[in-house]
């Protein structure tokens, strides 16, 4: 910790998981630290729902590369596991298409025999898999780690190390069907695309260590949900002196001679800061949180013309009875490729419906009253680019994906058995949680906006400001956005250059 750490001010912008990481870690090191959320509890995208007796996630609901979280608590000087409960899912999740469905697991011999039961004749393929995307993921993994707002870290040698193990050219669909030579089977380790709001036939090829990490080092639920882990966070940032105020909406970004110097809130205080951490949604921030003209190379202009990623209709249900679907579970829509281009090439609302349902109390009863269950749907849908007028078509669609569900699932018709409900549109992405465009994701994940070419860490258009959180390197995902905290805070520590 730098002799000087206690005379210096950070405020952090959003209660995100970036935010929270950040904080947590520079209360530690002996920073002044405040953060500043403009809801009633923390967590953001990661915060928790309570309707009635039920118990929701607002979005993330699978904990991937754990290690992660445990080295982030660990820089806070917290233990991860006297925090929080957590239990690995076994079998990680079920895939439901028209005519089968496959139940992956972290078991190789399990996951070959999975294999040979839906997909007969390609079960010797998965090994390989296995094999190469691990050196794939051990060559790229370094990487993520990296702040690149300098532009020599685009010389370091990790990064030439990885180059050629980065699949140019190619998508994470091709990827996977080289590797297996089934579409179905390929599907089953490219839906994973969704976790950043991309197209699997667009996804950059490189990506194929989602999969890989699923596979490898297994995912977690984490006891009460995955909104748990924001809440753990702020308890240990508060132990180690942070200040969190909530409800404390931010206006502006104080700015001189293009340096931050602090925030103006919307009740019109003013705090100033030697540093400030941005954690809302980028898109958000640089539109609204700076006063036209002070940046320069994120202009509205300029963000109109970057690529997002889709959005997301979300259903929460409390339901009055039980349910034996898995906590995870995965429905392809009949024509999977003509449900991703009416998201991303030619956007529409469709009624074949490709969805995901989070059933959490399967392994966790603190979500829902015993006999009760707390069901989580999700249906990816255009962002708000797409101009789709959600106050019309919002009941209707509703609607269609309960018809759905009855039709692909054996949860039948929910109708009659819903006591607690709640939805989510883009345009609530957009309004309610400060989400640009409703792009649920955040920036695409295009080669043209990862590493150097996504927005910095140490942001390049205002001194004193870093970036967190999924708009910025790494990237979407909790794993890469806890990473993004821990690049920030040791920026800002002075520890990495």
């Amino acid at each position: 910790m730098k002799q000087d750490a206690a005379s210096k001010h950070i405020i952090v912008v959003g209660a995100g998981p970036g935010g929270l990481t950040t904080a947590m870690i520079l209360a530690r090191r002996g920073y002044k630290v405040t953060v500043l959320e403009a809801h009633d509890r923390v967590g953001g995208r990661n915060a928790g729902i309570q309707l009635g007796p039920y118990a929701f996630d607002t979005g993330p609901t699978f904990l991937m590369m754990k290690d992660v979280l445990v080295e982030s608590f660990q820089e806070a000087g917290a233990e991860l596991d006297a925090e929080l409960a957590l239990n690995r899912l076994e079998p990680m999740y079920r895939l439901q298409f028209k005519d089968r469905d496959f139940n992956p697991t972290t078991s190789s011999e399990a996951m070959v025999q999975e294999i040979r039961r839906v997909f007969p004749g390609h079960e010797n393929r998965y090994a390989g898999m296995m094999r190469r995307e691990g050196q794939r993921f051990n060559h790229l993994y370094p990487c993520l780690k990296k702040s690149y707002h300098q532009l020599r870290t685009l010389f370091h040698p990790d990064l030439f190390r990885a180059i050629p193990h980065l699949a140019l050219g190619r998508t994470l669909y091709d990827v996977m069907y080289r590797h297996f030579g089934d579409e179905d089977l390929a599907l089953s380790f490219t839906f994973q695309a969704k976790y950043i709001g991309m197209s699997p036939w667009e996804c950059p090829g490189l990506f194929s260590i989602i999969p890989y990490i699923e596979h490898a080092f297994g995912i977690y639920h984490v006891r009460g949900g995955l909104s748990r882990i924001s809440d753990a966070m702020a308890a240990v940032a508060e132990r180690n002196g942070a200040t969190i105020r909530l409800s404390s909406p931010v206006e502006r970004i104080l700015v001189k001679n293009r340096v931050a110097s602090g925030v103006r809130l919307e009740s019109g205080e003013v705090i100033e800061a030697d540093r400030v951490v941005v954690n809302a949604d980028f898109g958000y921030a640089a539109t609204h949180l700076f006063e036209p003209g002070v940046l320069r190379k994120y202009t509205p202009e300029k963000l109109g013309s970057m690529r997002l990623s889709c959005s997301t209709y979300m259903l929460y249900l409390g339901i009055d009875k039980p349910v034996t679907t898995p906590h995870h579970l995965v429905v392809f829509a009949n024509d999977y490729r003509s449900f991703i281009k009416s998201i991303f090439e030619q956007p529409r609302l469709m009624s074949d419906l490709s969805f995901y349902v989070r059933h959490g109390d399967a392994t966790d009863p603190t979500l829902a009253p015993a006999g009760h269950s707390a069901l989580y749907v999700l249906v990816p849908v255009p962002n708000c680019r797409a101009g789709i007028d959600w106050s019309q078509e919002s009941a209707a669609f509703r609607e269609r994906v309960l018809d759905r569900i009855a039709e692909r699932t054996e949860l039948g018709d929910l109708r009659p058995h819903i006591r607690e409900e709640k939805v989510i549109t883009p345009n609530d992405w957009a309004s309610e949680y400060r989400v640009y465009e409703g792009a649920t994701f955040n920036l695409a994940h295009n080669l043209g906006q990862m590493l150097r070419f996504r927005p910095h860490n140490k942001f390049e258009d205002v001194d004193r400001v870093f970036l967190v959180g999924g708009g910025t390197h790494p990237g979407s995902g909790l794993p890469t956005i806890y990473e993004s905290g821990r690049i920030a805070a040791n920026l800002i520590a002075g520890e990495r250059e």
